[in-house]
């Protein structure tokens, strides 16, 4: 077992991995929920580990002050003697724990000479006794600070809004290609796009997330032209360490990003390893308009139209026009198996099998973690085999452990199975990587409802309602985000609100029967209309599939209508409809996840 165990908001997942890895230098054993298996219960592996720790380091943030998980485990650590507490952010930790010694490690960037990481090596020495010693071979040879770096999401310099696909892809495959460098420590896409449409300073935003370089820049792409524009900014003194143009055919946008990613190891005077620079350089295509496809697909798909067959329908269009032009496009092809995916179990959409293209897609890159993501619900969904859909989900979480659409799949696993808390904090991981996601933090809201938690419910609701607004005033049609906010409207207690909301969806989507599922869900658990969520849930039931229904008979947020007669015929029937309806399949006829 570990010596010390790191408790943390997600917010600070940075900071937490920052302490981790500082300790780990000085020779003590940690253990934080990033390395939490699939296959075991959250509740389960993180007390084994909680108790048996000798020291729990316990980051105090705004986010953490508010955490059930987090005051729990300090709790448990305080009652244990084993308690270490740090502030990464100016918070103070709550009572009770504000009566014990707190270091403050405020804007820290690694820096081991400092007030405050020597309270807490001094706290942990005392508790965990001296470091074992390791030997000069093995130590890592870590600098006193490392150089850390934020890419801020480039400015679209286009005058065309449409093409902000394009200069955010730029971004994220930069961040992508500078998160490869071993000695680079690189703020998540997640947090960096926070600043997005911001005027930040660059010192603040430095001392904000405890980088040591920040990068900015600009992308104007015209015709068969782009123009890329970009500066590495000290962020303690605020003087640019590099700067360079690139004014190009479009054609050379590979070339671009990678001169710029060396050119940024070139100017830290890092060394770039040559397995690291052979994996910069691979971009998984040589077609400039495959990649242009990709990136447009992409952001559809990140969009905040979950649920909504409009924007799965996009994406496979575009993929399939993608793999058309370089056919040995992987990423085309995990990404479009996703849309299929979603099409053929959320959407009745036979004819789309997510399957093959995902199958395809690890023939040419096996390390493409979506692609075992689609394997998993597979094997789940259609052939009832969870052990080996757990396997896949492992395997997926090993190779991209910080994938939204890995930590999301990992989520509905778990939740399918009736596991509402070991799916939290993968949903919860989901909800931060990715700043449009409204369903994940929707479906926290029904975790922490069914656990009791109406702190975290309530906070969940909110941060579900303040994304879906920003999706409907993109789209005010859009049916699934409609159904999503009436239940969030109607957690939060407002109503009447949430009742003009479920009038709006049944105008503009009534097809939409996941939409209306969320809505018999707004009426059950917070507006207590079971009559008349029974009466909707009647609309449809009989058009609901198979994973509709497995999601109605473990969902929570359905609890209250389980004793309803009308309710357990419904059920009974649909079941019934579904039960026959697999016995006359012709064999073979589905494909099976192997």
């Amino acid at each position: 077992m570990s010596d010390i165990f790191v408790s943390y908001a997600r917010s600070t997942e940075r900071q937490a991995q920052q302490v981790a890895e500082a300790l780990r230098v000085l020779g003590y054993a940690v253990w934080r929920d990033d390395e939490l298996p699939a296959h075991r219960a959250y509740g389960e592996v993180i007390e084994e580990r909680l108790r048996s720790a000798k020291a729990v380091v316990v980051i105090w943030s705004a986010d953490a002050a508010r955490s059930q998980w987090v005051r729990a485990e300090a709790d448990v650590a305080r009652e244990a003697g084993t308690l270490v507490q740090v502030s990464v952010d100016g918070t103070m930790p709550p009572i009770p724990f504000n009566q014990i010694q707190c270091a403050d490690l405020n804007g820290w960037s690694g820096d081991t000479e400092t007030a405050g990481w020597a309270k807490i090596v001094s706290s942990v020495g005392s508790l965990v006794g001296d470091a074992r010693p390791v030997a000069e071979a093995e130590r890592p040879s870590a600098p006193a600070k490392r150089v850390a770096i934020c890419v801020l999401p480039f400015i679209n310099m286009s005058g065309d809004a449409e093409q902000e696909y394009f200069s955010d892809g730029i971004s994220e495959d930069i961040i992508t290609d500078l998160s490869k460098v071993s000695a680079l420590s690189v703020v998540a896409r997640n947090t960096s796009f926070t600043y997005k449409g911001r005027v930040a300073d660059v010192k603040e935003v430095a001392r904000e997330l405890g980088v040591t370089h920040v990068l900015e820049g600009s992308v104007r792409k015209a015709g068969g032209r782009v123009r890329i524009n970009a500066q590495l900014i000290d962020g303690e003194a605020g003087d640019h360490v590099w700067a360079d143009r690139y004014d190009r055919d479009l054609d050379d946008i590979f070339a671009i990003q990678d001169e710029i990613s060396k050119a940024i190891v070139g100017a830290l005077r890092l060394k770039l390893l040559p397995k690291e620079k052979k994996a910069i350089e691979h971009r998984g295509t040589s077609s400039v308009e495959a990649y242009n496809l990709y990136l447009m697909a992409r952001q559809h798909w990140i969009s905040g139209n979950d649920g909504d067959s409009r924007r799965d329908e996009v994406v496979v269009r575009i993929c399939r026009q993608a793999t058309t032009i370089d056919a040995d496009y992987g990423k085309a092809w995990a990404l479009m198996a996703l849309a299929q995916t979603e099409l053929r179990f959320r959407h009745d959409r036979i004819d789309e099998d997510g399957l093959a293209s995902a199958e395809r897609a690890l023939r040419l890159d096996p390390t493409l973690a979506e692609a075992h993501c689609i394997k998993a619900r597979y094997l789940a969904s259609q052939d009832g085999r969870y052990d080996d859909a757990i396997r896949q989900i492992e395997i997926a979480i090993g190779l991209a452990p910080n994938s939204w659409e890995v930590n999301k799949e990992a989520a509905r696993l778990l939740f399918s199975r009736g596991d509402s808390k070991g799916a939290v904090p993968y949903f919860e991981k989901a909800t931060e990587l990715m700043e449009s996601d409204y369903h994940a933090p929707g479906m926290l809201q029904t975790c922490y409802n069914a656990l009791g938690d109406t702190e975290g419910m309530r906070r969940s609701a909110e941060k579900s309602l303040s994304r879906i607004e920003k999706a409907l005033a993109q789209d005010p049609t859009n049916g699934a985000a409609l159904g999503f906010g009436a239940v969030a409207l109607s957690a939060l207690g407002d109503g009447e609100r949430a009742r003009e909301w479920i009038n709006r969806a049944m105008l503009f989507a009534p097809e939409n029967l996941t939409m209306r599922y969320n809505l018999v869900c707004a009426l059950t658990v917070n507006l207590g209309d079971y009559d008349g969520a029974l009466d909707l849930l009647e609309t449809f039931i009989n058009k609901m599939n198979a994973m509709l229904v497995t999601h109605l008979q473990v969902d929570p947020d359905i609890d209250r209508l389980r004793d309803k007669p009308r309710f357990v015929r419904m059920l009974a029937e649909a079941k019934e409809r579904l039960a026959a309806a697999a016995a006359a399949e012709v064999p073979n006829e589905m494909p099976r996840a192997v």
